[in-house]
């Protein structure tokens, strides 16, 4: 046996007692140590038990979004994003890194698969007055249906990603990645199929229902299943889009937040109770008539001003008759 072999035979058996002999605490030499770290980390890597993983420091420029990001970039302000750039000021830089994939387009180098809001709070921190940071990215190689369900996976639990974004996320993601069938989907996300068909209605919402809103990541999947029945019925489906068309004009002008919203929309499905008839007691000479009608707990009654009071009695009287029953 070669001294290599050797070596590598105590590496292996040298942490196993013999036979009927307790273990004996011992410090192993340093040079066997080292080259088992070396001979562990090599198998490691050809058998795929270890991902290396590709760290880098960019500049947020040389990085665009990916065009299928689960967040909407344009929404992402200096108040939405307050809490990550204090934490990066904290920090002396960003602790997480984002996922990234290489892109080549000339003015890119990488595009964004996870970390829209750290590459936000990165830009804002270098134009104001911290020039120093730079954005930690992993780069990785990823097909696009693996990058939707990473970024899904990343940010399926986040309050800051609202439910409008994310149904609109899954709903191109079904038509582009899994045939339009929402049951595969579910399955590669591990969901329920109702959970995910939740949201797939919400992205299903017509727009002049979204139209209605402020803002629509103030759209929640709780309306749209609310609303989803009352758009299914021909008999209510017109009343609640017109009731949501004069609400946008409204928006213009005082802002309406969004369970007003849809408490409106559902009030406009509710048929009004009809109004009670109108009934007519007309004077014996033919001369004009009273006019009766009930409107709440009141009664209006309505007559023409020319009505003599002996033609104005005799109407009230056939009034009181049918009233209360006297003959």
């Amino acid at each position: 046996m070669t001294k290599r072999h050797e070596e590598l035979m105590r590496d292996v058996l040298g942490g196993l007692p013999a036979t009927g002999t307790p273990p004996q605490p011992a410090a192993a030499p340093a040079r066997e140590t080292r080259f088992l770290k070396r001979s562990t980390g090599l198998a490691e890597r050809l058998s795929g038990d270890r991902v290396e993983k590709t760290l880098l420091w960019v500049d947020p420029a040389r990085c665009r979004m990916w065009e299928r990001h689960n967040r909407r970039y344009d929404l992402l302000n200096e108040s939405n994003c307050a809490d990550l750039i204090e934490g990066i000021k904290a920090q002396g830089g960003q602790e997480f890194p984002a996922i990234v994939r290489r892109v080549s387009d000339g003015r890119h180098d990488f595009e964004v698969i996870c970390g829209a809001r750290r590459h936000w709070a990165i830009s804002w921190l270098r134009a104001n007055t911290y020039p120093q940071f730079r954005f930690l990215v992993e780069v990785r190689d990823l097909t696009d249906e693996e990058a939707f369900r990473l970024s899904d996976i990343e940010n399926r639990d986040r309050q800051d990603i609202s439910d409008w974004e994310r149904a609109c996320d899954y709903a191109e993601a079904v038509r582009l990645y899994y045939g339009g069938r929402q049951k595969r989907m579910a399955e590669r996300l591990e969901v329920s199929e109702s959970w995910l068909s939740r949201y797939l209605d919400l992205a299903r919402l017509p727009r002049r229902i979204v139209a209605a809103y402020r803002d629509v990541t103030e759209i929640r999947e709780s309306h749209a299943r609310a609303l989803k029945p009352l758009l299914a019925d021909p008999a209510t489906r017109e009343r609640v889009l017109a009731r949501a068309d004069a609400i946008a004009a409204e928006q213009a002008e005082r802002p309406i937040s969004a369970p007003a919203v849809l408490a409106a929309l559902r009030a406009a499905a509710r048929r009004p109770a009809p109004r009670p008839a109108a009934r007519s007691y007309p004077a014996p000479d033919g001369s004009g008539a009273i006019t009766v009608q009930a409107r709440g707990r009141s009664i209006r009654a309505e007559f023409p001003a020319t009505l003599s009071r002996d033609a104005l009695e005799a109407a009230f009287r056939a009034y009181l008759a049918d009233r209360f029953g006297e003959g």
